[in-house]
């Protein structure tokens, strides 16, 4: 079950309203960075959503379906999930409306700024007390792993898609070779971290409030083992336009691991903390350019550009703080200063 449809997603999902003797009353929604299509329907009597995936699955090895029962299990606030069928590539769930977390910081208080981030901070630690029960039910999330080819990939896909793609022009042969070296010492760092289940893209447009003002987690079908700080990085600094203060990452820092020994989990020093961190802000914030500079050029999606510089100087300051990866930093202080 593996070859595309030949119907469109909104045919696939009318038959399967046809089937299943719903309206056909349907509304499209428009997905950030996704090649799945999401509309709003009737289903039973009351809005939910539906997701339209462009290949059938099969349940049993459906990340979305195994993820979300993995969540589910652990009393993580996911969607609950009302039908799917994998011939036609439908899965309906749950719908929390349109009140995002990202959009809902912008405009907030202080006061009220910090309490939504730091519930946020919450989640990600009881995400991470979930691990062991994705072993328990072997979940797909506990197969995948941040380890050093996933790591590197990613920060591969940076070197493409920030240099050749969007500055046009190629790192030299010098260069690249250093970067390559530095970049396989820090995967490899990464993945001797990698033990705790994370949600894999947790930042505050994936984070959403519902009804009753409560934060609900979506997109969390990637999930996999990895650093303890993974999400909370996602969270302080993906599309940020200023980099945070050291003083207020510290605080977030020291928040979740306040967290995760309120939950039992195993105690970490914040010093050691700090430096994975630093570690996995270099990762990420990177992984996050290549995808801006991606997006930006072979999707249309300019929207992102002026996230580059801010992410280059969060990584500027980690490489700086650590004092490690040379020729990372001189490449970073010349996009920085161009």
């Amino acid at each position: 079950m593996t070859d595309a449809f030949t119907e469109s997603a909104i045919e696939r999902l009318q038959k399967f309203l046809t089937i299943n003797n719903q309206s056909n009353e349907i509304k499209l929604l428009t997905p950030d960075a996704s090649t799945r299509e999401y509309f709003r329907i009737n289903w039973r009597g009351k809005p939910s959503i539906a997701c339209i995936y462009p290949e059938p699955f099969l349940s049993n090895e459906q990340t979305y379906l195994d993820v979300t029962n993995l969540f589910i299990q652990s009393n993580l606030p996911v969607a609950e999930i009302y039908k799917f069928d994998g011939e036609l590539g439908v899965i309906v769930q749950e719908d929390f409306g349109d009140t995002i977390l990202r959009d809902i910081l912008t405009i907030s208080e202080n006061e009220q700024k910090e309490r939504l981030i730091n519930q946020s901070i919450s989640l990600i630690a009881k995400i991470q007390a979930a691990t062991a029960k994705a072993f328990e039910l072997n979940s797909i999330a506990s197969k995948l792993k941040f380890d050093s080819e996933k790591l590197l990939w990613e920060l591969n896909f940076f070197r493409t898609h920030y240099f050749e793609t969007y500055l046009k022009k190629s790192l030299s042969k010098i260069e690249d070779k250093a970067l390559v070296s530095e970049f396989n010492e820090l995967s490899n760092e990464l993945e001797s971290r990698a033990k705790v289940l994370c949600h894999r893209d947790f930042h505050a447009a994936n984070i959403m409030l519902d009804g009753q003002n409560n934060l609900r987690i979506i997109d969390h079908q990637d999930a996999r083992i990895g650093a303890a700080s993974y999400d909370l990085v996602s969270l302080l600094l993906d599309r940020v336009t200023e980099p945070p203060t050291p003083e207020w990452l510290a605080e977030k820092r020291s928040f979740l691991l306040n967290e995760r020994e309120g939950l039992g989990l195993e105690k970490i020093d914040e010093a050691e903390f700090a430096a994975e961190f630093r570690l996995q802000t270099i990762q990420r914030c990177l992984k996050a350019i290549g995808t801006f500079s991606f997006q930006s050029v072979n999707r249309g999606k300019t929207y992102f550009v002026p996230f580059i510089k801010p992410m280059f100087q969060i990584v500027q300051r980690a490489t700086n703080n650590l004092d490690r990866f040379p020729h990372l930093q001189k490449i970073i202080k010349m996009q920085l200063n161009s």
